[in-house]
């Protein structure tokens, strides 16, 4: 291991607290538009923009930590652990609140969860065979539906000329759609690398048993 690996204290990583931090205020005020207590009954309506502008915010974070480590070449155990887990954490937490909301149906919230769950358990497959797969555009293009979905599905009003219900609910739903097919895609890009490793394995054991009876 290099020197930093271990490390916890640096600027990826405060991001990524930052962004755990965000994800019970998002929560909060989600929680509050509908079962608002008396005290906050005047700002009601802000509730959502709240839960929107701090999602987009610690979803901004997300992008930032990646970057900083990057170009920093910031690698270490605990943010290649957490960040995923934040990640996770934040999307999960937030379709949750919007599907009690009754702003995304269960369905939709169901296939996007197991998706993840699936998605991240074919990962840490691919990292203990050592097999390599890229993440499809089509699965970026998922990620860009649902993150733009999202806070638009917290407002659920008008804003700025825009019909954020109507516009959120159709791209929560291409992100469903996507997220299947991007999943199907990886699955079947992972069995073929898997194939294709298992068989260089298979050649090399009969090259090195030529290689013992000659």
């Amino acid at each position: 291991m290099e020197k930093n690996d271990l490390e916890i204290d640096n600027l990826p990583n405060r991001l990524t607290f930052f962004r755990m931090l965000m994800i019970p205020i998002v929560v909060l005020a989600l929680y509050f538009t509908e079962d608002t207590p008396l005290w906050l009954i005047p700002y009601a309506h802000w509730l959502g923009h709240i839960a929107c502008w701090i999602f987009v915010m610690a979803s901004i974070t997300d992008f930032l930590d990646g970057y900083i480590a990057r170009k920093r070449n910031i690698v270490t155990v605990f943010g290649s652990f957490l960040d995923p887990i934040a990640d996770k954490f934040l999307v999960v937490s937030a379709l949750i609140m919007l599907m009690g909301l009754d702003r995304v149906h269960p369905i939709v919230v169901i296939i996007l969860v197991l998706r993840e769950m699936y998605m991240t358990s074919l990962r840490l497959l691919a990292m203990s065979e050592d097999v390599d797969v890229p993440v499809s555009n089509m699965g970026k293009w998922k990620t860009t539906a649902q993150m733009v979905a999202t806070p638009m599905l917290m407002i659920y009003d008008e804003f700025l000329g825009l019909n954020l219900p109507v516009i959120g609910t159709a791209l929560i739903y291409v992100a469903a759609l996507l997220s299947l097919w991007s999943a199907l895609k990886y699955s079947l890009s992972m069995i073929k690398k898997l194939q294709e490793k298992r068989s260089e394995k298979r050649k090399f054991k009969k090259e090195q048993k030529l290689k013992a009876t000659t």
